[in-house]
């Protein structure tokens, strides 16, 4: 090789060293838009451990209005705790307080209620378990609903469906 040849490529070499790395303004819009993407993220990031907490809720009314159908199909008539289901769910958890209550003196329908027990961002839940009588034949039916906003449910007696008035909505 030619020492004009080896004197350029040494050249070649020496002066790309001195292009590596960053700049400090490359470094400075990296971290820029990385927290704008964090920015972005974040609240959705957030707002999923309430999904997760406000399942158990569904769940758990979903459940409890199963336990009210086997219940009345067996002694013909509501449950009136928690425990008298025998279906192995806590009245009280970390995320939420489980109740029953019935329509006074008629035994049309139950209600379940789950009120959000510390946090107040999440969503409370409620269900009733109504009869329908067709005729000699009886059976059961459900609902359940959540509240539009944040905190404690409230279901009338009686109701077999949610009604946006009283801030409820049906859940898919």
């Amino acid at each position: 090789m030619k020492t004009e040849f080896k004197a350029k490529f040494l050249q070649y070499v020496s002066n790309r060293k001195k292009e590596e790395g960053f700049t400090l303004i490359e470094l400075l819009v990296v971290i820029i838009i990385i927290g704008i993407l964090a920015a972005i993220a974040l609240p959705s990031f957030l707002n999923q451990a309430n999904k997760a907490k406000q399942s158990e809720g569904k769940q758990y009314i979903s459940s409890l209005n199963k336990g009210q159908q086997a219940y009345y199909a067996e002694k013909t008539a509501f449950g009136t705790t928690v425990e008298d289901l025998g279906i192995g769910i806590k009245s009280q958890t970390s995320n939420y307080s489980y109740e029953l209550g019935a329509a006074a003196n008629t035994g049309v329908d139950a209600i379940s209620n789950a009120k959000p027990s510390n946090t107040s961002a999440l969503k409370g839940y409620a269900g009733n378990v109504f009869l329908v009588t067709a005729g000699d034949a009886k059976t059961t039916s459900t609902v359940l609903c959540e509240t539009s906003e944040p905190g404690n449910p409230s279901m009338a007696t009686g109701k077999t469906s949610c009604t946006e008035a009283g801030g409820m909505k049906d859940v898919k």
